[in-house]
């Protein structure tokens, strides 16, 4: 788009609803230089959250808008989210791990009240070993969760929301409200 062109309503208003989401206090969200060349309209927020146990995850939800739509879109506007976190070994271990990683996206979805179509993405598992003089551990195990939907309008507020709560979920941070009590180990 050129600098003449002015910003859709439909876009302004749907980043509006996502600069208006306030995640608990865990989590961090800052807005982020969107992608370029994806749709003529773009923004994009990032996120950092740490849970209990220090595990850490970084993530991002990017807002495609093209006004003519695209293929695959089954609308106007996309919502792209990327998280990685690093797991422990037992939790990566876990041959369920990309079905609970992909339930965490829907059920906060259908918590959240989100209206969506055309939902698809992948939960990855990896294992890297280290050797030489790398420094770091000695192995990390990581997931990632890439997905994309269409939201039914611009009221983003409950997608963001959602965002929130699967960063929350792969840290492993309990529902608000709820306190972790540290276990004290025997000596």
């Amino acid at each position: 788009m050129t600098a003449m062109t002015p910003v859709p309503d439909l876009f302004r208003e749907a980043v509006a609803a996502l600069q208006a989401v306030r995640p608990r206090p865990e989590i961090r969200l800052e807005t982020m230089r969107a992608p370029q060349r994806l749709a003529p309209w773009s923004y994009a927020l990032s996120c950092e959250v740490s849970g209990p146990a220090d595990v850490e995850a970084s993530g991002r939800l990017v807002l495609l808008h093209d006004p003519e739509g695209q293929e695959g879109w089954d609308g106007v506007m996309r919502l792209v989210m990327y998280v990685r976190a690093e797991l422990d070994r037992e939790l990566a271990t876990d041959p369920f791990l990309p079905a609970v990683g992909w339930s965490w996206l829907t059920d906060a979805l259908e918590a959240s009240g989100a209206s969506w179509k055309a939902l698809g993405g992948t939960v990855t598992e990896t294992s890297s070993a280290r050797f030489g003089d790398i420094s770091g551990p000695a192995r990390t195990d990581d997931l990632e969760l890439r997905a994309s939907w269409t939201p039914t309008d611009a009221a983003l507020g409950p997608h963001g929301l959602a965002f929130c709560q699967v960063m929350a979920s792969v840290v492993g941070l309990p529902p608000v409200g709820v306190t972790l009590f540290e276990q004290r180990q025997s000596s």
